[in-house]
C-alpha cells in the first residue's frame, strides 16, 4: 500500500468533510427563502421568470400535486430533446455536419438526461452537434439535476413538518437550486477547468498529421460548461467518449482532484442541510456518517483489489516489464497520470453518487472491484448518491432501519418525533422492489433472448457482469458501464431507456407519497422508549440494513458474474 495514495485520498476525504457544512448551511438557506450572498443578483431573475410563467411563489403543494408537476416538466423536457435530436441536420453550430439520431437512440438519449443517468450509447465527438450539446443536453444536465435536488427538499420537508398538508413549490424549488446553487457553482468550476486546459470553444475539428505521417482529427468543442455541470449535477455523460479520461476533460491531477469533490460536495453538504431543517444537527451527521462508513469500505476494496493485480499474467510467462507492471497493480484500462489510486478513488465516487462519469474503464477492473462498483449503484444511490437522489435513497432506508429497530426492541417506530407505520413502509419496500425489479428482471430478459445476447462481447461470467451492469447503471441512473456492451441497438436503446424511466420516475413516487405522509403527522417529544436515531447503535443498525437488503436480493446474481469470475481468475481460468 502506496504511503502516497492514502495521503491522496486522506486529502480528498478531509476536503469533503470540511466542505460539508458550509455547503449544507447555504443550502439550507436557500431553501428555506433566507438572505443570502446570491440574493442581490438571483432574486430579480427569480421574481421575472415567476412573473413571466405566472407563477405564485407564495403557494405550496401537497405531494399529489407537486409530483404530477415533476412529471409533467420532465415529460416536457423529454419530448423537447427528443425533437432536437431528431432534427440534428438542422442545427447551427454543427461544423461536423453530423445527421439526425436515429429514432430509438434519440428516445435513449432523451430519456436518458432527463433522468439524469446520461447513458451514452454513441460517442459523444462524433455524434452530437454543438447546439446539440449546449442546447439539449448540457440544459438537461441542470434541469434534470435540479428535479433531484427538488424532490430530495420536499422529502426533507415532509419528514420535518408537522400537521402539514404542503411540501413546498415545485417551480420555487427547481428554480431555486438553478440559481442559487447549480449555476454559480458550475460557472466557477467551468472557469477552473478553463485554465486548467480543459477546451472551451466553438471551432471545428482540428486535422493533424501524426509523426508517422497518419491523419487525425481532433475534436473540439464546448468542454468545459458541460463538464462543469455533469459533475456538480452527478450527470456525468461525457462531451468525448473517453469522458473523464479523455485530456481535453480532465487534463492534470488538480482538475481530477476538483472533479471528484464536484461530485460529493452537494450530496455530502445534504445531509448538513437535512440536521438544519431537523433542528437536530446530529441527525444529518448519522446519515453521512452512515453514507461514510459504506464509501470507505466500498473504496478500501476495490483499491486493495487494483493494487493485487491480476496472477493469472505471471502464470502466463509474460515479459518481465509487463508482469512487474501488473505485480504493481492492474493499470489496464487506467490513465498513468492518475494511477490506481485516484481511479479507484473516482470509481467509487462516480458509482456511489449515481454520477456515470469515469475516468479509467470499468470493465478493465479486477472482478471484485467491478462488482463492487456495480453494487454501489444496485445499493440505491444511497452512498451520497446522486444530487438530491441520495438523499431520497438514504432517507427511504433510514425508515426501513427504523421500522425493522421497532420490531427487534418492541418499541414504536419513530423518525423525527414521528410514528412509522404500515403505509409509510409498504411504500418505502415498493420504491426498493422497484429497483431491484427492474434490474433484474431487464437482465433476465436480455439473458434469455438473441437481441439481449448479441450485445455482448465477451463470454463466460463476464459477458454476464456487462449485462447485469448495464440495466443496473440504466436503473440506478448512473450511466457509467462495462464497455465491453454493444449498446447501440433496439434492443438495448429500448430497454435500457425503459429501465431509466423505472429506476427514475416510478421510484420516486412512492417516495413522495412518504413526504406527504409523514408531513401530515404531528410530531412527539422523545421519553424513554424512543429508539435514538442519533447514536452509533443506529448507523450500525443502518448500515447493517443496506447491505442486507443489498446482499439477499443481488448475491445470487453476483454469484454468477463477479464472484464467479473472481474465483476462476485466482484458478487460472480465462475467458
Amino acid at each position: 500500500m502506496n504511503r502516497w495514495d492514502m495521503l491522496q485520498i486522506f486529502i480528498f476525504v478531509i476536503l469533503l468533510v470540511a466542505l460539508t457544512r458550509p455547503v449544507g448551511l447555504y443550502m439550507a438557506r436557500v431553501f428555506e427563502r433566507e438572505r443570502t450572498m446570491m440574493d442581490p443578483i438571483m432574486r430579480p431573475v427569480e421574481n421575472a421568470i415567476y412573473k413571466i410563467c405566472g407563477i405564485d411563489s407564495r403557494s405550496e403543494m401537497r405531494w399529489t400535486t407537486y409530483t404530477v408537476t415533476m412529471l409533467l416538466f420532465n415529460f416536457a423536457g423529454m419530448v423537447f430533446l427528443y425533437l432536437l435530436l431528431r432534427l440534428q441536420s438542422l442545427h447551427p453550430f454543427n461544423p461536423e455536419h453530423f445527421p439526425a439520431f436515429p429514432p430509438l437512440l434519440a428516445f435513449n438519449t432523451a430519456v436518458s438526461f432527463v433522468t439524469n443517468t446520461n447513458w451514452q450509447a454513441y460517442s459523444g465527438e462524433s455524434a452530437a452537434s454543438y447546439f446539440t450539446q449546449m442546447a439539449g443536453l448540457t440544459v438537461q444536465n441542470f434541469l434534470s439535476a435540479a428535479t433531484g435536488l427538488a424532490l430530495s427538499i420536499a422529502l426533507i420537508r415532509g419528514l420535518t413538518r408537522h400537521n402539514a398538508r404542503e411540501i413546498g413549490n415545485f417551480w420555487v424549488d427547481l428554480t431555486r437550486s438553478i440559481l442559487w446553487v447549480l449555476l454559480p457553482a458550475s460557472l466557477a468550476l467551468a472557469l477552473v477547468l478553463i485554465s486548467q486546459g480543459v477546451i472551451q470553444n466553438l471551432s471545428p475539428y482540428t486535422t493533424a498529421t501524426t509523426m508517422e505521417g497518419a491523419r487525425q482529427v481532433i475534436a473540439q468543442g464546448p468542454v468545459a460548461s458541460q463538464e462543469a455541470i455533469k459533475m456538480i449535477g452527478t450527470n456525468g455523460g461525457g462531451f468525448f467518449n473517453a469522458n473523464s479520461a479523455h485530456p481535453f476533460e480532465n487534463p492534470t491531477p488538480f482538475t481530477n482532484l476538483l472533479q471528484m469533490l464536484a461530485i460529493f460536495v452537494i450530496p455530502a453538504g445534504l445531509t448538513y442541510t437535512f440536521g438544519r431543517f431537523a433542528g437536530n444537527q446530529r441527525q444529518g451527521w448519522a446519515l453521512f456518517a452512515a453514507m461514510g462508513i459504506l464509501f470507505l469500505a466500498g473504496l478500501s476494496t476495490i483499491y486493495w483489489s487494483e493494487l493485487s493485480g491480476n496472477p493469472n499474467l505471471t502464470r502466463l510467462g509474460i515479459s518481465q516489464i509487463q508482469t512487474d507492471t501488473q505485480s504493481g497493480g492492474n493499470m489496464e484500462g487506467k490513465e498513468v497520470r492518475f494511477g490506481i489510486a485516484n481511479s479507484a478513488l473516482f470509481a467509487t465516487l462516480t458509482t456511489d453518487a449515481s454520477c456515470g462519469a469515469v475516468n479509467g474503464m470499468h470493465d478493465s477492473f479486477t472482478p471484485l472491484a467491478g462488482g463492487v462498483v456495480m453494487l454501489n449503484i444496485a445499493l440505491g444511490e444511497v452512498i451520497f448518491g446522486g444530487v438530491g437522489a441520495g438523499m431520497l435513497g438514504i432517507l427511504v432506508f433510514a425508515v426501513i432501519a427504523v421500522f425493522i429497530a421497532g420490531l427487534m426492541v418492541g418499541r414504536t417506530p419513530e423518525y423525527l418525533g414521528k410514528k412509522i407505520e404500515s403505509k409509510e413502509m409498504k411504500m418505502a419496500m415498493l420504491a426498493v422492489l422497484v429497483l431491484e425489479g427492474s434490474i433484474l428482471c431487464f437482465t433476465a430478459l436480455a439473458l434469455s433472448t438473441k437481441a439481449g445476447l448479441a450485445g455482448r462481447l465477451n463470454m463466460g461470467p463476464h459477458g454476464f457482469s456487462e449485462i447485469l451492469y448495464a440495466f443496473t447503471s440504466g436503473t440506478g441512473n448512473n450511466g457509467s458501464a462495462f464497455a465491453g456492451l454493444s449498446a447501440n441497438t433496439t434492443f438495448y436503446n429500448l430497454t435500457i431507456g425503459l429501465a431509466m424511466l423505472i429506476g427514475r420516475f416510478l421510484y420516486i413516487i412512492p417516495i413522495m407519497a412518504i413526504a406527504g405522509s409523514m408531513a401530515m403527522k404531528k410530531s412527539t417529544p422523545e421519553s424513554g422508549g424512543t429508539f435514538p436515531t442519533t447514536g452509533g447503535l443506529f448507523i450500525g443498525l443502518f448500515v447493517g440494513v443496506i447491505l442486507i437488503v443489498g446482499a439477499l436480493t443481488f448475491f445470487p446474481a453476483y454469484a454468477l458474474g463477479p464472484i464467479i469470475e473472481h474465483l476462476l481468475m485466482h484458478a487460472g481460468k480465462l475467458f
